[in-house]
């Protein structure tokens, strides 16, 4: 018989146990819910790629909201979708953009809610580029005047945090000094700071028509064989004043948000994007798997590589069906 001294199955033995000795806990409190805003009345457009999400109107939003918020939803980020666009992005800026409008409403009937701002052109732009286009070129220093204009009007119309995911080179500075210059030195800049040209935004640029136009976004977003490349970017939003950092997505980058969580002290958030919920949700329409042990193994692996937060379009299923419980 052997003799040994060394089981770690003794503290597997019982779910009581296994809790006790957990060294990842999930904290629901850390999750943020996208939200997808257009303009009109009573509008609700469900997005095939992404079954449970939708576009939908300002008196919608915040219908979801009063509804997300009784189940202890209370972080959000939004993205606009205008119902027009051009080439300068005017409707990022614009004191009538819905962004802008849809944060007043926000702001008047949830004022305890977490409003994140998305700061990005691409959304805006009849190209579908993060940035100014000349020549078929995305120009990065003209780029920036723009994000620091879409940053300030929203911090104008009431946003608790502006999140800038252009990445375009210097656009946190400029961000920051557009804000302390107008009297918002005190809004924190989240920062999607390693960004991947990613197929795992597929169901995304469905979402919000943001698809570009010509070529890709990989002269701006990140390479996905890099990770040394990321350290630098999230060093550089840091010293630009940056007071959160991303990796954006979560599951193929789970080696990168480890590495940044050991090179930085500062708080760490991981987007759990549209892809890799459509993934789940494929799997559970095909019959393949049980959804709430998918996201609740998906959810935890991106806390225990080291995220503090984690934007997730699973958040209201796991705070409203309390898969994390």
């Amino acid at each position: 018989m052997l003799n040994n001294i060394q089981r770690p199955r003794r503290i597997r033995g019982s779910n009581l146990i296994r809790e006790l000795v957990a060294e990842t806990v999930v904290d629901k409190r850390k999750l943020i819910m996208p939200h997808f805003v257009r303009e009109g009345k009573n509008e609700r457009d469900p997005i095939d790629s992404m079954p449970g999400i939708s576009r939908v109107s300002i008196d919608n939003l915040l219908n979801d909201l009063e509804s997300d918020q009784a189940a202890g939803i209370d972080k959000i980020i939004l993205f606009g979708i205008p119902d027009k666009k051009d080439e300068a992005a005017t409707g990022a800026y614009s004191k009538n953009g819905i962004i802008q409008k849809a944060l007043g409403e926000i702001k008047k009937r949830f004022p305890q809610i977490l409003a994140i701002t998305d700061v990005c052109l691409c959304e805006y732009t009849s190209h579908g580029h993060c940035g100014m286009v000349e020549g078929g070129k995305i120009l990065n220093d003209p780029t920036l005047e723009l994000l620091a204009r879409t940053a300030l009007s929203h911090a104008d119309a009431g946003a608790d945090m502006v999140a800038p995911s252009d990445m375009m080179d210097g656009r946190v500075g400029a961000i920051r000094q557009s804000l302390d210059e107008n009297g918002f030195s005190d809004l924190p800049i989240l920062a999607y700071s390693a960004k991947y040209a990613s197929a795992f935004f597929s169901p995304f640029r469905e979402a919000a028509g943001s698809a570009p136009q010509f070529g890709d976004r990989s002269s701006y977003q990140m390479d996905f064989r890099n990770s040394l490349e990321a350290e630098k970017e999230v060093l550089l939003d840091i010293d630009e004043g940056a007071d959160i950092v991303m990796v954006k997505p979560a599951l193929p980058y789970l080696d990168v948000i480890y590495r940044i969580k050991k090179l930085v002290d500062i708080p760490l958030c991981a987007y759990n994007v549209s892809g890799e919920y459509s993934m789940v949700k494929a799997l559970v329409r095909l019959g393949w798997g049980d959804e709430a042990r998918l996201v609740k193994e998906i959810i935890t692996s991106i806390f225990r590589a080291g995220a503090d937060m984690i934007i997730s379009y699973h958040t209201r299923d796991i705070l409203k069906q309390g898969w994390l419980s």
